[in-house]
């Protein structure tokens, strides 16, 4: 199948899509390793014309896909529509929302896959989430979906109503964790919630970063002994500062850094080279995946292109075609 796919709907009169966008499947089947990169939507007209210059940038190497994140308890439901649509409708990206349970019922998620469905998006990314920064004391209880779980059923039977133009419905990822959620202590009980996503009809996993291949390797076994098939995507940030990396540490509770990874960065005099072991960093990281088969990398970018694209060059790559490709 052709590299070069058509990210675009055509309009019928009266407003009706005429699909030609990629399932998630359609796209494992068409490309042997996927690339994709994450970006979350600007709060602010400078941070939008920043962060659409990169993607201008990203654009050229050509991914897989792209994902589109949501805010905690849904705060950037708005944002995070228009960031998709806008990607749909002027480049060739093919975007993936972000979509998660908390703040949610079932009204609402349904009128957020209809939106999607007629803006001619393909697949979603079904998500706990995490509760609004603002509220103290969140109650789960009172929301819709409990667990990931339940928002990728409840994907399924929209799907299964035929309302998407698409006859096979949204394709759907679900998030892994190889080195455990910081909300299940319990490994094993974690997995079997993984495969409860999986049994419910998820198509693929993305990872949560991590900065130990081995952790992802042992991880992506374990997923093979529990009975999971599906593709998993490897999660890769590359740290571009200190205090990025503090940063991460914060928001990825439960992320390993490698006392080898904390050496080179504590030899770093300044902020480049900060910069430079990073990327190094992820670089080796990205060399070994592909060595060992990984069935995607997914690149967290933090709006930012520069690292990636380092990535790309220190890998001896102008794009991502050589890797979807196989070659």
């Amino acid at each position: 199948m052709p590299l070069i796919r058509s990210a675009h709907p055509n309009q019928f009169e009266g407003g009706q899509v005429e699909w030609n966008g990629m399932h998630i499947n359609e796209i494992f089947a068409s490309d042997r390793t996927t690339i994709s990169f994450e970006f979350f939507p600007p709060k602010t007209e400078a941070d939008a014309q920043a962060l659409y210059e990169n993607i201008a940038l990203l654009e050229k190497l050509r991914p897989s896909f792209v994902s589109v994140t949501y805010g905690a308890g849904g705060s950037t439901r708005q944002l995070t529509h228009d960031l998709v649509v806008r990607l749909k409708q002027t480049t060739s990206l093919d975007p993936i929302p972000h979509l998660t349970c908390v703040c949610h019922n079932d009204r609402e998620v349904e009128e957020i896959l209809t939106k999607y469905a007629e803006a001619g998006i393909s697949n979603t990314l079904a998500l706990g989430g995490d509760p609004p920064r603002d509220v103290q004391n969140y109650d789960r209880n009172a929301d819709a979906f409990q667990h990931a779980a339940d928002l990728v059923r409840f994907v399924r039977r929209f799907n299964e109503r035929g309302v998407h133009p698409d006859q096979k419905g949204f394709g759907i990822g679900v998030a892994g964790f190889p080195e455990g959620h910081p909300s299940t202590p319990n490994r094993l009980e974690e997995m079997d919630y993984l495969k409860a996503k999986v049994d419910a009809g998820a198509d693929y996993i993305c990872t949560q970063l991590f900065f130990d291949n081995h952790d992802f390797y042992d991880f992506r076994e374990r997923c093979e002994l529990a009975g999971i098939h599906v593709p998993i995507l490897a999660g890769i940030m590359p740290i571009t500062s200190v205090g990025g990396m503090k940063r991460m540490a914060q928001l990825a509770l439960g992320a390993r850094f490698p006392a080898k990874l904390l050496r080179a960065l504590g030899r770093a005099n300044d902020p480049e080279a900060v910069k430079r072991v990073g990327v190094h960093w992820a670089t080796e990281q990205c060399r070994d995946l592909l060595d060992n088969q990984v069935r995607g990398i997914h690149f967290y970018t933090l709006n930012k292109s520069d690292a990636t694209r380092q990535i790309y060059q220190n890998l001896g790559l102008d794009d991502s075609t050589t890797l979807r490709r196989g070659a």
